[in-house]
């Protein structure tokens, strides 16, 4: 199986998988009238053949134990504790972007991400200690700014929500469950004879799928915003929708695979920190072609600045925390 023999070529693979991740979901603003609840029908199906097209190409080709012999081989625990971080990270990623139509980015942002990040390094770097505690401490705490500039930039857009105590709990919850797939994603790659990040890329995408027949459908039924949403309405979308749910899936999964394949090299902790400063290229995307910060202030633009300088400053350090 392929897997990064430089540390520069991991950190490429983890700042690519912050890009995927923050680059996805626009797909979805590309397609007309077409409610999210269905669009992730679509979009989790192409989450889980990008996994399976990895494990059955770079990961089951070359030195290294193949795809197919390793799950032969793992035990049913590391499956399992690979599944269940998919299954957290489906309800998390379904709540984060309730979160965000209710309270909006400035406030999804800082509380959800937020959390994420420092409850997921924390929680990976206790079960595999792997890298600078002080340094990785240093780029968290960074990231976390970031994260706060973000959000005011978006808040200083005049866009901002009403702010209900619906929308943080939402968030909250959003943020703990999205800090807690990482600690077992850690587990399944680190003990026993451990799944390796192709493995954990399949059955992480497919406890997500398993997941969306018992949350999206809850949410279908109650939806946490708007009105309640038929299945029919899937099958009425035009094909332009679901195949850009399904891309929106490929591109994620894209980043998943990159991030979980780094980690095998640099650890879960150093992956996870860097990979979650998505929102960083999320907020490119809403300057340059979205055009969101059209006739923005000073102010809104000067914390952009300093959100991609925490950002930047947060890889930087981050990546100083390897140390082999």
């Amino acid at each position: 199986m392929f897997s990064p023999a430089t540390f520069a070529t991991a950190l490429v693979m983890t700042a690519f998988s912050a890009v995927f991740w923050g680059s996805w979901a626009n797909t979805y603003k590309g397609t007309k009238n077409y409610a999210f609840e269905l669009f992730y029908w679509d979009y989790i199906i192409g989450v889980v053949v990008c996994s399976i097209g990895f494990a059955l190409t770079l990961g089951s080709h070359g030195p290294g134990e193949s795809f197919l012999t390793n799950i032969r081989e793992t035990s049913g625990t590391d499956i399992a504790y690979a599944m269940i971080g998919g299954f957290i990270f489906n309800i998390a990623n379904l709540l984060l972007v309730a979160g965000i139509a209710i309270a909006g980015l400035a406030i999804a942002f800082p509380i959800a991400i937020g959390i994420a990040v420092v409850e997921g390094v924390v929680l990976s770097y206790a079960l595999q200690p792997k890298g600078n505690a002080g340094y990785l401490a240093i780029g968290v705490l960074l990231a976390t700014a970031a994260i706060v500039f973000d959000a005011l930039a978006y808040k200083r857009l005049g866009a901002g929500k009403e702010i209900t105590r619906e929308g943080i709990v939402v968030n909250v919850i959003s943020g703990v469950l999205m800090g807690g797939f990482a600690p077992f994603v850690t587990r399944s790659m680190t003990v026993g004879h451990p799944l390796t990040p192709y493995s954990v890329a399949v059955f992480f995408s497919l406890g997500a799928f398993i997941c969306c027949f018992f949350a999206n459908p809850y949410l279908m039924r109650h939806p946490l915003l708007g009105e309640p949403v038929s299945f029919s309405g899937f099958w009425k979308a035009s094909v332009r929708d679901h195949l850009l749910g399904f891309f929106g899936g490929i591109v994620w999964g894209l980043g998943g695979c990159f991030n979980f394949i780094a980690a095998g090299f640099v650890g879960v902790a150093v992956s996870y920190a860097i990979g979650q400063s998505s929102p960083m290229i999320a907020a490119l995307w809403g300057v340059l072609v979205w055009k969101e910060f059209r006739g923005a202030d000073g102010r809104a633009w000067g914390y952009l600045a300093l959100m991609f300088l925490a950002y930047l400053a947060a890889v930087v350090t981050i990546a100083m925390a390897y140390n082999g």
